[in-house]
C-alpha cells in the first residue's frame, strides 16, 4: 500500500512537471480593482523597442494568461491602460503576476523564476522608496494648503529630505546590481539611473557583464553605447573639433590649448540649461582672467532663437553650432544624449571634469586654478 501510495505521489509529480512547457513561458495574472479595464497588452523587445506582441481580455474575476516563445531571456511588460509591470521571462518559465490597479504606486508581486523574483527584489527596494516619496507629497501638499504664501519656503525645508530618500535609493540599486551581477534585473536596475550622474558607474558595468549576459540585442545596444562613451570619461583626450560661429568663423578646440575649457552644450529651447546659465556666467566672470574659458556648441535649430537666447541670458562668451539638435558633428562625438552636458578640458587637452553644475563647478575651479 505504501508502494502504491509512492508510485502515485511519483506519477503526479511527473504529470505536473510534464504539464510545464518547455519551449514557452507562461504568465498567470490577476489584477485586483481592474475598474474599467477589459483589455490587457503584452508586450517584448524588438530592435531595443517594446512592442505589443499579444493581448487577451480580463476575466470576470480580473485573470488573464498569456503563453509566448521567446529566443532568449528577455525583458516583456504587460499593460492594462495606464498601468505597466515589466516582467523578465525565458521559455520554461511558470510565473505569476499579481496587482491592484487601484494602488497608485503601482506596486505588483511576481514570482515562479529566478529573474522575476530578482526583479520583485528590485521592485521592493522602489515601492519602498515610492512609499516614502508619497507620504513626503502628502507631507507638502498639507503644509502649502495651510501656507500657501510660503510654498517655495516648505520646498527649500524638505528638499533635504527628498534627496536623502533620492541617494539611499540610489545606493541600495547598486548595491542590488553588484550583488546580482550576471542577471537582467540587474541590468534593468542600472538602467534606472539618472544616467549623467552616474555615466561612470554605468561604463564600469557594461564592461563587467559584456560576456555574462552576451547575446540580449538590448544589452549588446547598451554595452556598444557604453563602449563609445567609454571614450570621453574623465582622464580621456578630450576629442578635437572644428564648428562655426553665428558668423561662419572656425573655432577648434585646439585654439584653447593651455587654458581651462569648459565646453557647454546647451539650447535656447532647454529649461534647465537656461536656468543654469545665470551660474555659468557668475563662473566665468569670476574665473575668466585665470585661465579659464568657455566655449558654448548649441543643439538649437532655429538660428534666431539661439542668438536671441545668448542675448537674454547674457553670454559673452564664444557660442557655436551646427544647428542640428542631437545630430550634429560634434555633439555626436561627445556622445550627448541630454542636456546641458558639459565638460571641463585641462590645458593637456584632457578631461578633467564632467557636467558641474553652479556650486560644484565653482568649487572646482577655485581649487584648480590656484
Amino acid at each position: 500500500m505504501k508502494l502504491k501510495s509512492l508510485s502515485l505521489i511519483l506519477l503526479v509529480a511527473i504529470a505536473f512537471t510534464a504539464c510545464k512547457p518547455k519551449d514557452s513561458f507562461v504568465i498567470d495574472g490577476k489584477f485586483e480593482n481592474p475598474g474599467t479595464e477589459k483589455k490587457v497588452f503584452l508586450y517584448g523587445m524588438q530592435n531595443s523597442n517594446m512592442v505589443a506582441i499579444d493581448s487577451t481580455n480580463l476575466s470576470e474575476k480580473g485573470e488573464f494568461k498569456f503563453i509566448r516563445k521567446t529566443p532568449s531571456v528577455d525583458f516583456f511588460r504587460v499593460s492594462a491602460g495606464n498601468h505597466e509591470f515589466m516582467l523578465i521571462a525565458k521559455n520554461g518559465d511558470a510565473i505569476k503576476l499579481e496587482a491592484d490597479l487601484a494602488d497608485k504606486t503601482l506596486a505588483y508581486k511576481i514570482s515562479g523564476a529566478n529573474e522575476v523574483e530578482k526583479l520583485s527584489e528590485l521592485n521592493t527596494i522602489r515601492n519602498d522608496f515610492a512609499k516614502q516619496a508619497e507620504k513626503l507629497q502628502a507631507e507638502l501638499e498639507s503644509k502649502v494648503a495651510s501656507q500657501p504664501q510660503n510654498r517655495s519656503a516648505i520646498l527649500e525645508q524638505l528638499k533635504p529630505q527628498y534627496e536623502s530618500y533620492i541617494n539611499q535609493l540610489n545606493e541600495k540599486i547598486l548595491k542590488f546590481a553588484k550583488d546580482n551581477k550576471g542577471t537582467l534585473a540587474s541590468f534593468y536596475a542600472m538602467n534606472t539611473l539618472s544616467p549623467q550622474e552616474f555615466e561612470a558607474e554605468l561604463v564600469k558595468f557594461s564592461d563587467e557583464i559584456k560576456e555574462d549576459i552576451k547575446g540580449n540585442a538590448t544589452v549588446d545596444t547598451f554595452v556598444k553605447q557604453m563602449a563609445l562613451l567609454k571614450t570621453v570619461q574623465v582622464g580621456q583626450p578630450a576629442p578635437g573639433f572644428t564648428i562655426n560661429t553665428a558668423e561662419g568663423k572656425p573655432v577648434s578646440l585646439s585654439d584653447y590649448k593651455g587654458k581651462y575649457v569648459l565646453v557647454d552644450f546647451w539650447a535656447s529651447w532647454c529649461q534647465p540649461c537656461r536656468q543654469e546659465n545665470p551660474n555659468v556666467v557668475k563662473v566665468y566672470n569670476k574665473y575668466k582672467t585665470k585661465n579659464f574659458d568657455i566655449l558654448g556648441i548649441s543643439l538649437d535649430t532655429d538660428k534666431a532663437a539661439w542668438l536671441g537666447a545668448i542675448k537674454a541670458d547674457a553670454l559673452t562668451w564664444t557660442h557655436t553650432s551646427e544647428l542640428k539638435d542631437f545630430n550634429g558633428e560634434t555633439v555626436r562625438k561627445y556622445q550627448v544624449q541630454a542636456i546641458p552636458t558639459s565638460y571641463l578640458i585641462d590645458p593637456n587637452g584632457k578631461i578633467a571634469a564632467k557636467n558641474l553644475r553652479g556650486d560644484q563647478l565653482d568649487a572646482f575651479l577655485a581649487k584648480t586654478l590656484r
